[in-house]
């Protein structure tokens, strides 16, 4: 076999390569399916969000800022808003590390503003 003729071959094997179709078991065939998929990732980075958010391996500043990503909210600076305790009870930490973490964030706040 010449050289002209290997690099053909290597040419057509290429080419019967990429136009090879994906397997099926990777394609989403209809709309239903494709928004079943969607919704799955989505359920799942809730999940793992929620893990997160609950994690003794976090610390409580991890903790909390996982739940106000999820909610879309941010940490009140009253230690006495209600939320606390929510906050509390989702992040599994003692309502005095929320306030400990409020603290943290007014210290670093104002050593901001001075600086």
């Amino acid at each position: 076999m010449g050289a002209t003729e290997a690099a053909r071959d290597a040419t057509e094997l290429t080419a019967r390569h990429m136009t090879t179709p994906p397997r099926t078991s990777d394609l989403v065939k209809t709309p239903a399916e494709r928004l079943a998929h969607e919704e799955f990732e989505r359920a799942e980075k809730r999940r793992q969000e929620l893990a997160e958010q609950r994690s003794g391996l976090n610390p409580p500043e991890v903790r909390i800022r996982t739940w106000e990503r999820i909610h879309a909210l941010r940490l009140p600076s009253d230690p006495a808003h209600p939320i606390l305790d929510v906050i509390a009870i989702s992040t599994r930490l003692t309502l005095e590390e929320v306030r400990q973490e409020q603290r943290s964030r007014a210290a670093r706040a104002t050593s901001v503003g001075r600086g």
